[in-house]
């Protein structure tokens, strides 16, 4: 019998709002399973047009129906979540300085710092002086991170990280991943619990049947608003 995974791959970029609520229950799930916790940042944008789609902030009704949602799940959490000073936002900075390598505890402060800037002081994570100075107040050189992220290499190793997200199936964040098993999203957070507890409700022989791609009978044509059309 195979060992179970001993680790949750927590694939996360800062513009999100689902990870940074995500990161803030994940901690307790991982420590009461008795699992690791990987942070593994990606680039949500690359995973979009991986994949032909928009985000969230880019459909206005997702987006306003988001923001009554994720500000539901932060009541209910009892955490706070302010409007960011701009977003969308460029996020390869401060992805970049979360991939370099570091200790563990010191990438987790380093995280939580970066997700607490973005979505409760309302600091903009793309200004090289905001990461230098947010890892300089969790006893971390600054200018020395933000110098070694903007180095070829660091660039590389964050592209990487998006492309090995892409061919383990991974289409958006945050995503949770268990061995081959993906959970997206802040609501798929009481699927993995399931999931880590022995009790993932996934009936496995239906989920063979539907896993058999039914041949489509239609395809979906594109909406024209022309009158003449």
């Amino acid at each position: 019998m195979s060992e179970a995974p001993a680790s949750i791959r927590f694939f996360f970029d800062y513009i999100s709002s689902n990870a940074y609520l995500a990161w803030v229950r994940l901690p307790e799930i991982a420590t009461r399973y008795g699992m690791a916790l990987e942070p593994v940042a990606v680039l949500f944008a690359g995973l979009l047009e991986a994949h032909g789609q928009l985000g969230p902030a880019e459909v206005p009704p997702k987006a306003r129906w988001m923001l009554r949602n994720n500000l539901r799940k932060a009541t209910q959490l009892g955490v706070p979540l302010n409007p960011p000073r701009f977003h969308p936002f460029n996020p390869l900075l401060p992805l970049r300085v979360s991939s370099l390598p570091l200790p563990e505890a010191a990438r987790r402060a380093l995280i939580d710092a970066i997700f607490q800037a973005c979505w409760v002081r309302g600091l903009h994570p793309s200004d090289p002086d905001v990461v230098r100075d947010l890892a300089d107040e969790i006893g971390l050189p600054g200018a020395e991170l933000v110098a070694e992220a903007g180095r070829p290499e660091s660039k590389a190793h964050l592209r990487r990280q998006t492309d090995e997200a892409l061919a383990a199936g991974v289409f958006g964040v945050p995503t949770m991943m268990v061995g081959t098993e993906l959970f997206w999203g802040y609501d798929d957070l009481v699927y993995l619990e399931l999931f880590l507890a022995g009790q993932d409700p996934l009936p496995h022989e239906a989920t063979r049947a539907w896993m058999r791609a039914p041949r489509p009978s239609a395809v979906r044509r594109r909406f024209r608003r022309d009158p003449g059309a």
